[in-house]
């Protein structure tokens, strides 16, 4: 009988030292994906400001943020862009923000006519698909 219950105080042992150790990890890194399709700078001022006061409560060490432009919402990361400071200023705190390259196609853009630090993605609705399906937080201002 003793024989029995020893390797059951061994594993008692064992699951002891191991579970404050997986307690102890590093929490998962938040993650969020923003979606603007809307030619508004209001809309883009939101996402913005959604961006930072993110980083401001998570830390900006803590959190990935990625704000994906396509449709009518691109025209905010022309070169001319009223918004184009508030981005820049984004893009300096690392937040991503990605460019539709179908809709730059479509509405004849190239990336001479973008910002100039904007990323770009082949498809931006297939963009946030893929974030989503990796678990990343989905924001739409």
């Amino acid at each position: 009988m003793l024989r029995k219950a020893l390797p059951l105080v061994a594993l008692a042992a064992m699951l002891a030292f191991v579970a404050p150790a997986q307690a102890q990890q590093a929490p998962t890194r938040a993650r969020v994906v923003m979606q603007v399709s809307d030619n508004d700078p209001a809309k883009w001022n939101l996402a913005l400001n959604n961006a930072k006061n993110i980083q401001a409560d998570l830390g900006a060490s803590n959190v990935d943020v990625e704000i994906v432009a396509y449709g009518p919402g691109i025209n905010m990361l022309k070169g001319d862009s009223t918004v184009g400071n508030r981005v820049d200023e984004a893009l300096g705190a690392g937040v991503k923000v990605v460019a539709c390259e179908n809709t730059m196609r479509s509405q004849k853009l190239a990336k001479d006519d973008m910002l100039p630090k904007v990323g770009y993605v082949s498809a931006g609705v297939v963009e946030i698909m893929q974030k989503q399906q990796q678990g990343w937080a989905y924001i739409r201002p």
